[in-house]
This record gives structure tokens, C-alpha cells and sequence, in this order.
């Protein structure tokens, strides 16, 4: 394991824990980047499964699929996504993402606005009973 001198990230990145994984039930995601109105993520989805349907208040979203397939809800519209595919969900858009497919789904998010906070998310339905 390298130590913080011998690291190929920045201290503060470090400081933040940006790339480090975070379990969740459909999956997991990790932080790759995060900055002032910005925040990347690389998320992945297990077949069959599918995110809360949800809001955010303060960010809008930019999806682009790596690999694997996508059912994307966002508002009253659903699309299919496939590799180098993408969607843009606006602030304030009930949205939902699906893997509908055998294989991981990989993509790609990137958040934009004034909080990127984890806890900027309104859940309407979840499969796994969480309630924040």
C-alpha cells in the first residue's frame, strides 16, 4: 500500500476519500472527482437491479453508460441506454436507474450545482426500504 508521500492523488484528495467505493445495495459507486459545482461519479449497477426512484433539490445529472444496458426514468419519460449512450436528469426531475440486463451496468455521472451533498436525494420508492 502506498503511503500519503507516495500517492498518486493530492492530499486533500486524500483528505476527502475520493476514490474510495461505497457499497449499496443495487451496487456501488465511487468518487473519482469532486470540486467546487462538480462532482464525478463512476456508478455500477447489478443486473436486475435499480436505484430509488428519487429528486434531488440542488443538482442536476449526466449519465453516460461504459458498459451494459440502462432503463432510465427521468420524469414521465423512460429510455433505453446502451455503451457511450447518455441522458441528462435537470434538478427537481423524478428519475430512476435501472440495470435491466445480465451483464454489470457501468457509467459514468456527473453532478452539477450549488450541494452535491449524499443527503440532497427525496426518495419516492425503494426496493430496499431505505428511507433518508
Amino acid at each position: 500500500m502506498l503511503s500519503s508521500s507516495e500517492s498518486p492523488f493530492p492530499p486533500a484528495a486524500l483528505a476527502q476519500g475520493l476514490a474510495a467505493t461505497e457499497l449499496r445495495p443495487w451496487g456501488s459507486f465511487t468518487v473519482l472527482e469532486e470540486g467546487p459545482g462538480h462532482k464525478i461519479k463512476r456508478i455500477e449497477v447489478r443486473p436486475g437491479h435499480r436505484l430509488s426512484l428519487q429528486m434531488h433539490h440542488h443538482r442536476s445529472e449526466h449519465w453516460i453508460v461504459v458498459s451494459g444496458t440502462a432503463r432510465v426514468v427521468c420524469g414521465d419519460k423512460e429510455t433505453l441506454l446502451t455503451n457511450n449512450q447518455s441522458t441528462y436528469v435537470p434538478p427537481c426531475t423524478v428519475h430512476r436507474l435501472e440495470n435491466p440486463g445480465v451483464i454489470p451496468l457501468i457509467l459514468i455521472e456527473v453532478q452539477n450545482g450549488q450541494y452535491l451533498g449524499e443527503d440532497d436525494i427525496i426518495r419516492f420508492h425503494d426496493d430496499y426500504a431505505r428511507t433518508e
